[in-house]
């Protein structure tokens, strides 16, 4: 009699579960390859925020190389920075 209940269960598991199971988690890794509108978003706002930041860098380096004339900022000139971007935003 428990034979006859194993059974099935073991057929159902082999032929319908499992195939289930990989085919569920190729579907969740194809989707995870991809870039979400979430993370376009989160790069998008990283952009900016480290483009900011550079910004400020500058700043706080020419006013440092006002006062002290021997300093060597490690930032380009505004020429130049403005051209990176400028080729930044053409990509």
């Amino acid at each position: 009699m428990e034979e006859i209940i194993i059974v099935p269960i073991v057929i159902g598991t082999l032929f319908l579960g499992l195939p289930w199971l990989i085919l569920h988690y190729i579907t969740k890794w194809k989707q995870a390859k991809t870039l979400t509108g979430e993370d376009e978003q989160l790069l998008d706002e990283l952009y900016d925020t480290a483009r900011r930041l550079e910004g400020r860098l500058h700043t706080v380096e020419r006013i440092i190389s006002a006062d002290h004339p021997e300093f060597r900022p490690a930032v380009r000139s505004d020429e130049e920075l403005a051209q990176l971007e400028n080729t930044s935003r053409r990509n």
